[in-house]
């Protein structure tokens, strides 16, 4: 346990800056008037879909408080919980790595991967895996890493960076998403910018990639420390075919995820989907506590992301930030970013 103790004060390091001196992007992307049409037009329909789910609360506020009264909890005893969340993992057949910072957790997701001798994974979206870069490090090492999230596949096949929490592409529309397929992937040769065609086309092309993945890699919405249980919410499915066929699970999760107990989804499973997606319930809840015999992957790895949050911890104003549940509400309400 002892590498644990050097986790305090570790700086982190990210992988969401962009390639260009931020004045000079903004220039050209200011210039994009299709961009900015897409990026103005998606905000303002996200936000007024969420004002609609949560005028349907009565209790809206209530839910907040009660989210941030339990992540205030977390944040005071995050050892603690970060310990009871091994202990059951481990009891329960996963093994758990601890990482100080992202050249560790891609150390040890690589050792992961190489260990099974596999040299492509699929992957559920995730913001822990694109903040420390991991797709760059497994494509750098001979190892590809297929996004199955149609936002995040449409920006990987267009060679291009996710714009938005929520919504990768944001920033692109259907004829784009279209001139990606035709030129990206193999054997599409005849596509409208139908919305059916669209999905039916990266149905078709991920389905063999799930059905011949023997690694996946996901992030995690929510750590259970009472059960060690792990979970997920998504739109699609696709995370829930990663979830379960491959025969090796790894997942890396920032330490801030942890919650106490399995009740406390409750909260966070009403909070969540109204925020982000404006929906009453999410859609594909997928939770998974260990390894169960003849059922789902056989090998369970979780590693536990540092990586610069308990410098922020020590913070006493920036712990606020470790709060943060990944709804993407802010960026819809941003003037600057719409």
């Amino acid at each position: 346990m002892t590498i644990k103790t050097t986790f305090l004060g570790t700086p982190g390091t990210g992988n969401l800056r962009g390639e260009e001196k931020f004045p000079k992007a903004a220039r050209k992307a200011l210039a994009d008037k299709q961009m900015r049409r897409n990026v103005g037009h998606a905000t303002q329909s996200i936000r007024a879909k969420r004002l609609g789910a949560v005028q349907e609360c009565p209790d809206w506020e209530e839910l907040r408080l009660a989210g941030s009264a339990i992540k205030r909890d977390v944040l005071a005893r995050l050892p603690e919980l970060l310990e009871e969340l091994e202990h059951n993992v481990t009891q329960r057949g996963g093994t758990v790595h601890w990482a100080r910072d992202a050249d560790e957790a891609n150390r040890i997701v690589t050792g992961l991967i190489r260990a099974t001798g596999a040299d492509e994974v699929v992957k559920v979206k995730s913001m822990a895996t694109q903040e420390i870069g991991l797709n760059e490090h497994l494509e750098a090492e001979g190892i590809a890493a297929v996004e199955t999230d149609l936002a995040e596949l449409i920006v990987q096949l267009g060679h291009d960076w996710p714009s938005h929490i929520l919504v990768p592409a944001i920033h692109k529309n259907r004829a784009e998403i279209r001139d990606i397929f035709l030129r990206e992937m193999p054997g599409v040769t005849d596509l409208s910018d139908d919305p059916h065609e669209l999905a039916d086309a990266a149905r078709t092309y991920l389905r063999r990639k799930f059905l011949s993945a023997r690694v996946a890699v996901s992030g995690a919405n929510f750590g259970v420390a009472e059960t060690g249980t792990l979970a997920v919410v998504e739109s699609e499915g696709n995370g829930r075919m990663c979830l379960t066929l491959p025969q090796t699970l790894i997942t890396v999760m920032g330490i801030e995820k942890v919650i106490p107990r399995f009740a406390d989804l409750e909260v966070f499973m009403q909070l969540l989907p109204r925020s982000s997606t404006a929906e009453r319930m999410n859609p594909y809840t997928s939770m998974w506590t260990g390894v169960h015999p003849g059922d789902g992957p056989q090998e369970f790895h979780l590693v536990l992301l540092d990586n610069g949050r308990t410098r922020v911890l020590a913070d006493a104003v920036g712990r606020e930030a470790l709060k943060c549940i990944r709804c993407s509400a802010c960026l819809n309400v941003c003037p600057v970013y719409e």
